[in-house]
């Protein structure tokens, strides 16, 4: 999906969401601690989301990223092209989401993760659990004291509840595979208690 597209999937999926949870624009500022007139570029489709904006409002609603920015459909063969999916950036971080996948009892969530040398991108938690691979380059992630060093071919997963950064070992780019893990059931009674607020 091209940014204008995936911009605009996230302002109707932000309206709904906020429509459904019965929050004002003042309220999901002050849950999400993004400005009021960010909201409201964000919910026109005009505004240039970051990482950080996006998993703020992500746990401003208890929600998967994704419920955020993808539209629901169930073709059977998929098909997503790298070059035209929206890049999400950050301090030391680019995401672009392949899919979301709900399965019986999970939500998973398939991101493309490209780690910048010379910044850390720091977390301060979020739902689910964290599953990453890294294809090339050397990764630090996980505990801010003590984060696990990951090679090329290297495998992690941790709880993502808690506070975590991702940074480059050296001064090589990362490539790596993220995928975010959550309980449908957690998914469905995070969205109930939205609906009933």
């Amino acid at each position: 999906m091209v940014k204008e597209q995936a911009g605009q999937v996230l302002a109707a999926n932000l309206r709904a969401l906020r429509a459904q949870a019965g929050l004002s624009m003042s309220e999901l500022a002050r849950r999400s601690g993004i400005a009021k007139g960010t909201l409201s570029q964000l919910e026109s489709g005009t505004g240039n989301p970051t990482i950080e904006t996006v998993f703020s409002l992500s746990n401003a609603f208890q929600v998967p990223v994704s419920t955020l920015l993808t539209e629901r459909t169930a073709p059977e063969v998929v098909l997503v092209r790298g070059a035209g999916l929206d890049v999400l950036s950050s301090v030391a971080v680019d995401l672009r989401m392949f899919r979301r996948l709900d399965l019986q009892d999970t939500v998973f969530e398939l991101y493309d993760q490209r780690v910048r040398p010379g910044a850390v991108q720091h977390s301060a938690g979020h739902p689910g659990l964290e599953h990453v691979v890294v294809t090339s380059g050397r990764l630090q992630v996980g505990p801010p004291n003590e984060p696990y060093v990951l090679d090329a071919g290297d495998y992690v997963c941790f709880p993502a509840d808690q506070p975590h950064v991702y940074s480059t070992a050296d001064e090589e780019p990362v490539v790596s595979v993220l995928l975010l893990q959550y309980p449908s059931d957690q998914v469905v009674s995070v969205l109930a208690s939205c609906v009933s607020r």
